[in-house]
Order: C-alpha cells, then sequence, then structure tokens
C-alpha cells in the first residue's frame, strides 16, 4: 500500500535525542572522550568567567561545536548555526535540546575568541590528546606539501639584465621590430646566463623562472603551494 505524501504535525515529540543517534556511530566514542576532557577543565572555566552577569554560552557546548565544525569542514560560524537548527545529530552531539534555538553567530564568535584568548582551546585539545583511547583515532601523519607552477602571461623576450644592459630595439623600448612580422625582434638566447637575481620581466616584474626538474626548461612562471594537514586528526569511519 502507498503511503500519501502528508506531513505529520504532531504537537508533541517524545522521541529522545539520544534514542535519534545510532549505537555505533563515530561521534558516540568522541563525545565521551571529549567529555572526559572538558571535566578536567572545570577550574579553568570558572576562572574565565565572572559569578554574576548574564549567562553566555557554556564553554562546554561552544567547544564541542567548535569540534564538529572542523570535523565537517564548516567554513563559517554563520553557517554551522544553521547547520544546529535542523541537524538533531548536531544538537545531540554539542548538548542542546530539540527546542532551544541556536545561538546568533555574531555572540558565538565573541565566546569563542574568549576561550581562544585565554588559551582555553589549546587546553581543551591538550587534554584530549593526553588521553590513551585517542592514540587509536589519530593519524600517524603530519603533514604534506605540493607545489605547482602557474605559467605567467608574459613572453620570455621580455626578461631582461636589472642594469639595463644588453637592452635591444622593439616593443619593450617603444621601437618597432627590426625584423620579421610579429610583435618582438627575433633573439637567440643560447649561451646567456639568466637568473632571478640578474633578470626580471619589463611586462611582469612579479613572474620568477622556475623549472620543473633537472634539464627541463626555465619559464617564467609562479609558485603555487597546497598544503594538506593532517595531524592529530580524527578518524571517522562510515
Amino acid at each position: 500500500m502507498r503511503g500519501g505524501d502528508d506531513r505529520t504535525g504532531e504537537l508533541f515529540s517524545y522521541v529522545d535525542l539520544e534514542a535519534r543517534v545510532r549505537r555505533n556511530h563515530p561521534l558516540r566514542a568522541i563525545r565521551t572522550i571529549v567529555n572526559e576532557a572538558l571535566s578536567a577543565l572545570e577550574r579553568e572555566f570558572a576562572a574565565l568567567y565572572l559569578p554574576i552577569g548574564r549567562p553566555s554560552i557554556p564553554p562546554e557546548k561552544l567547544l564541542r561545536a567548535m569540534l564538529l565544525q572542523a570535523f565537517y569542514s564548516i567554513r563559517s560560524e554563520r553557517l554551522l548555526m544553521e547547520r544546529l537548527e535542523y541537524d538533531l545529530l548536531f544538537r545531540w552531539f554539542v548538548g542542546i535540546g530539540i527546542d532551544d534555538a541556536a545561538w546568533d553567530h555574531s555572540v558565538f564568535s565573541k565566546n569563542r575568541d574568549r576561550l581562544l584568548e585565554g588559551n582555553i582551546a589549546a587546553k581543551f585539545l591538550s587534554a584530549v590528546l593526553a588521553q590513551p583511547k585517542v592514540k587509536k583515532l589519530l593519524s600517524t601523519d603530519h603533514f604534506s606539501v605540493d607545489g605547482t607552477l602557474i605559467a605567467a602571461w608574459a613572453s620570455m623576450k621580455s626578461l631582461k639584465p636589472k642594469d639595463g644592459s644588453g637592452e635591444e630595439p622593439g616593443n619593450d623600448s617603444g621601437e618597432p621590430p627590426a625584423q620579421g612580422g610579429g610583435r618582438n625582434t627575433e633573439a637567440d638566447f643560447h649561451g646567456q646566463k639568466r637568473s632571478n637575481e640578474t633578470h626580471a620581466s619589463t611586462t611582469d616584474p612579479d613572474a620568477r623562472l622556475y623549472r620543473k626538474g633537472r634539464g627541463k626548461e626555465a619559464k617564467l612562471c609562479f609558485m603555487g603551494h597546497g598544503w594538506r594537514t593532517a595531524m592529530a586528526c580524527w578518524s571517522m569511519p562510515a
């Protein structure tokens, strides 16, 4: 029998968030470890906040939310608060009820900065890493670096000595080419020694001479770097 595409509008819900998360979910083991680390920081939390005034975001919930932001690569606090509005898994991990409203992103950022300035976040991470159970959840790799060369939009003929010697008439000096129908004069660089210390491009001074390996030709390029960090990285199996 086909079910109807109707929205159920029950007034009350009797299913607890704890029952919404499956028993073998990897966040369950992580949350247990995190709660033990947070309990060890009770004195640091008490010293950071005044005993009077309007209650702020609990530091325990804020740190759990920051972990989720790192785990799921959420690029801003605004998107993190939006995710907390509808994601029951996030609400369960952070520790807010199903009917509680998520915080304003600006308030969250302000309270986060307070923890960072008080070195609470660093102490929290140290407390987590100090637990023996964490070793099985960490990667042994630290980081790797990948480099690439981005070709510059500049001709090799624009590479001239920085001291002005060897200047030839052409487009770079404002004079017409001496021969041929192209933009620049014909040039033979064979036997000439050129480097970034002695030469620079007249059309793109920021470009540099690079080559990918021994025996390869040098070209005017820009160096691009890609960092891939995996230090103290949680292992979360599907």
